[in-house]
């Protein structure tokens, strides 16, 4: 008498995920996503930055924000085809405005070592932004918008590296 085959568990757990796999792929579901989709409302209209000062980064003259981060801003921006537009405010509210969705993403003095990582979602450390001054400086976007977050770090790993 011949005996049935039987898979095994880890087969089957494989074949589980990759069917998974091929229809999410055949289905168009993007990954990463965003929940709140910000990356699509962005692209081709406007990125609302929050900026707070800080020297040799943020500089803030008659409430316009300047330095080497607006100037990264303002190239991502142009990427994905966005307009910045442009608010200055503390750390703590920043990240307020970020987790209302106020705004898309934060700059200032952020660096890997960032209290803020419960409350905001945030690239990599970049020690190469010019006045980084040896830390390892990150961004901030809104918790949970992942595909805005891998958008960032692939044009932040072109244009600073990691």
């Amino acid at each position: 008498m011949r005996r049935a085959h039987v898979p095994s568990t880890r087969r089957l757990a494989a074949g589980a995920l990759l069917a998974t796999a091929l229809l999410a792929t055949g289905c168009g579901v993007q990954v990463p996503t965003d929940p709140d989709g910000t990356l699509d409302r962005i692209t081709g209209g406007e990125l609302r930055v929050g900026a707070t000062a800080e020297p040799g980064l943020v500089e803030v003259t008659d409430g316009e924000p300047t330095g080497p981060l607006v100037d990264l801003v303002e190239d991502f921006a142009e990427t994905i085809d966005a307009e910045p537009e442009w608010s200055v405010a503390s750390e703590e509210t920043l990240v307020t405005e970020l987790e209302e969705g106020r705004l898309d993403l934060a700059v200032g003095g952020f660096t890997d070592q960032s209290p803020w990582v419960d409350r905001a979602g945030v690239t990599r450390g970049y020690p190469g932004i010019p006045g980084a001054d040896g830390r390892s400086l990150v961004m901030l976007v809104p918790l949970g918008e992942n595909a805005m977050l891998a958008e960032l770090e692939a044009f932040l790993d072109e244009e600073v590296g990691s």
